[in-house]
């Protein structure tokens, strides 16, 4: 490295006030969810239950999606993209089998996130956690892929 450039940080600067905030809230949270703990109903019947399932799912199913389009083009976005599947997997695996109603409802709901949303919340947490040496992978997987596209790109 050259002695006339600085070193480059390894760590984001933040204004000095984000983490306080941060704090402050996960304070405040602890209260709130006492009280919520105390005040909820255990069973509630709500009306546009299936728009809130089906509005998660295809914000998931864009997340999916933007994760792996990130994955191909080994884009600065792929640690923040693995990071906002896997934290809705991880929603969508906890509120599947509590508000599962029955044993075999509960039964499918464990099934489902023991084999699918906890597996694959599973490698978005190894991609934002070693993301460089899977974009580095990546990167040679698809190189052909992205040419081709590249190409296709070109002659539009």
């Amino acid at each position: 490295m050259d002695s006339a450039t600085p070193p480059q940080p390894d760590h984001i600067p933040l204004p000095r006030w984000i983490a306080p905030v941060l704090l402050l809230t996960a304070i405040g949270l602890l209260p709130w969810t006492l009280y919520l703990t105390y005040t909820l109903p255990s069973r509630h019947v709500t009306s546009h239950y299936d728009l809130a399932w089906v509005g998660f799912d295809i914000g998931l199913t864009v997340a999916f999606a933007s994760t792996a389009w990130c994955a191909v083009r080994s884009s600065q976005w792929l640690v923040p993209a693995a990071a906002v599947t896997g934290t809705m997997l991880l929603c969508d695996a906890w509120f599947d089998v509590i508000t599962s109603g029955g044993a075999s409802e509960r039964f499918e709901a464990l099934l489902e996130a023991a084999f699918a949303e906890l597996p694959l919340a599973s490698i978005c947490a190894l991609i934002v956690y070693d993301a460089e040496r899977f974009r580095q992978a990546t990167v040679v997987r698809y190189s052909g892929t992205m040419r081709r596209m590249r190409g296709r790109e070109a002659d539009n």
